[in-house]
């Protein structure tokens, strides 16, 4: 008698699991057109920012301190290198003595962040838009060429990217 009643149980719960995994692969299958519209809206936003950033910061992250010695460029002077501006510009400058602002630095994360193709600058602004590392790449901007531009542009981005669009992707799934 008890062998048949947990086998009676079983099949009655059967029907229910198969009800409620396929309200929810009904519920994901209502929200695919949707979100396929917010990843095209996400999609607009990096296409846009990428363009902006290229326009902006094109080539700015490949200067860094080097040793100079008798006019001759030598090995990069930090142990962990940041972008530096040249002397009559805004940013960071070397500060030690024989050491010069110089282009010939791969660049920041092995010169994968950077602003200076449009694939580079995509994966840039979506490293800012999941908000994953987003203020090195704006210290590192700063560095390069001072502080207004860059605090302006990541910090829109970070705002409209990130709290407003990802969370339009939040709205859809709830919703």
């Amino acid at each position: 008698m008890g062998a048949g009643a947990s086998v009676s149980h079983v099949r009655g719960q059967v029907p229910k699991r198969k009800l409620g995994l396929q309200v929810v692969l009904n519920s994901i299958i209502k929200a695919m057109v949707p979100l396929l519209h917010i990843a095209l809206l996400v999609l607009f936003v990096i296409i846009i920012y990428a363009i902006i950033g290229l326009e902006l910061f094109m080539g700015k992250m490949h200067k860094t301190c080097f040793e100079h010695k008798n006019g001759n460029k030598g090995a990069i002077v930090e142990e962990k290198p940041a972008p530096c501006a040249l002397d009559v510009a805004h940013g960071r400058h070397c500060g030690q003595n024989g050491t010069m602002c110089s282009m010939g630095w791969e660049g920041p994360n092995d010169g994968i962040t950077n602003f200076d193709n449009f694939a580079f600058a995509m994966l840039t602004v979506f490293q800012c838009i999941t908000m994953e590392g987003w203020t090195e790449v704006l210290y590192w901007m700063q560095d390069a060429m001072g502080y207004e531009l860059p605090w302006v542009y990541f910090v829109s981005l970070v705002i409209f990217g990130s709290f407003f669009v990802l969370n339009l992707v939040l709205g859809v799934l709830s919703g």
